[in-house]
């Protein structure tokens, strides 16, 4: 990846909490229900790590080789995911967010992220999180209605995230985003309407709204695979996905990309940094990273992480800098999920016949200069990228 590119999109810091009181059933993400004894040794190896990243300077996370320099840029965007951060201690997770606030030159205009569980949010805990200079929280909703909740293996009540939003506007945090998940079995047209609509009801600036999905390993994947549960419909989840199009358009927010809406200026800083190919450092266990064209990631298991960090090595498990072709696939797969689209340049080169194809479905706007996925090539963003590989 070009400087020029990666300059233009923004440099971010990932955090990797890995807690939860329970695990969803849909869930794949590197979480633990039942490590929470491990919390204060592991807030510690995430400041040591932090630390020691911030000390090695850009040289250590870029391709051997590369002229990466000695200082690190004023980064844009600091994310604090998991997992539900906000279960840990508040103390802690405001250690946290100092640790990188310290040791990192944080942009007078950042965006810090905090990833909330409604039932995890109180006044006092975001109070405390807006003087550490957190200025938005993203919280995981995912349905407002009880049938659904239950499939999908949430144990908030329906009401919390309305709350946890409440909390936030309380302690100053105006800057909130809900996530909502669509295609559960059972989840009725009505349903899915109440939940949009409640969720925009709130005067949120941003909204995600992702398709469920049925990943290997999960319980949702066990109870399909034993004809306890439904798999999702497609079709169903397709017009799933342009209701809830329209309907935040018609509460203000602008489809930006292909799961996200937002009010002009709302849009996620540090997801724009994934889409549009930046750079970004990942700590904490399972995190992942990219610097200059080189990716890595960091060892899954929590204990692995706390041994190494606080040990005083490296828990980078393994790293790989992809080649040309690699590259342009992956700017072809980020950049297409987002309404402003890739650089053609960045992509190049494309089978002209396959871009005139597409163009001619309907699938894709192509100008000299940038590829943009129609509404209809938005609902198979998958496959049309497949074609232009």
């Amino acid at each position: 990846m070009d400087h020029q590119s990666t300059t233009a999109a923004g440099y971010g810091i990932y955090v990797h909490v890995p807690f939860c009181l329970r695990r969803c059933h849909y869930c794949d993400f590197n979480t633990y229900a039942d490590r929470s004894a491990l919390i204060p040794r592991y807030v510690a190896a995430l400041r040591a790590d932090i630390a020691a990243i911030a000390d090695a300077g850009p040289s250590a996370v870029a391709p051997a080789g590369a002229r990466a320099g000695g200082v690190w840029p004023a980064f844009d965007s600091v994310f604090i995911g998991g997992g539900t951060p906000t279960l840990l201690p508040t103390p802690d997770l405001v250690d946290v967010i100092a640790a990188v606030t310290t040791a990192f030159t944080i942009g007078p205009d950042a965006e810090i992220t905090v990833e909330a569980n409604p039932e995890t949010v109180d006044v006092e805990q975001m109070r405390a999180l807006a003087v550490a200079g957190v200025n938005r929280v993203s919280i995981g909703a995912q349905s407002f209605m009880p049938h659904v909740l239950d499939a999908l293996g949430r144990w908030h009540e329906p009401r919390a995230p309305l709350r946890a939003v409440d909390a936030c506007r309380a302690a100053g945090i105006q800057r909130i985003s809900m996530d909502l998940i669509y295609g559960t079995p059972g989840e009725t047209d009505r349903d899915w309407s109440h939940s949009v609509r409640t969720a925009l009801d709130t005067g949120i600036g941003h909204l995600s709204a992702y398709a469920l999905t049925v990943e290997p390993g999960t319980e949702y994947a066990r109870r399909v695979r034993r004809g306890a549960a439904a798999a999702p419909d497609d079709d169903v989840q397709a017009e799933r996905m342009e209701q809830v199009d329209r309907w935040a358009a018609q509460a203000g927010l602008r489809r930006y990309e292909l799961s996200n809406w937002a009010r002009p200026g709302d849009e996620s800083r540090h997801n724009r940094i994934y889409w549009r190919g930046g750079d970004w450092l990942g700590v904490g266990a399972g995190a992942h990273g990219h610097w200059g064209g080189r990716r890595w990631w960091c060892v899954r298991s929590p204990e692995r992480y706390v041994r190494a960090a606080l040990g005083g090595t490296s828990p980078v498990a393994g790293d790989e800098v992809p080649d040309s072709g690699e590259r342009r696939a992956e700017r072809l797969l980020l950049g297409l999920r987002l309404a402003e689209g890739v650089d053609r340049g960045a992509v190049a080169p494309l089978d002209d016949r396959v871009v005139q194809d597409l163009a001619a479905a309907g699938l894709l706007i192509a100008t000299d200069n940038r590829l943009t996925l129609t509404s209809a090539g938005m609902r198979l963003a998958s496959a049309v990228t497949l074609e232009l590989v």
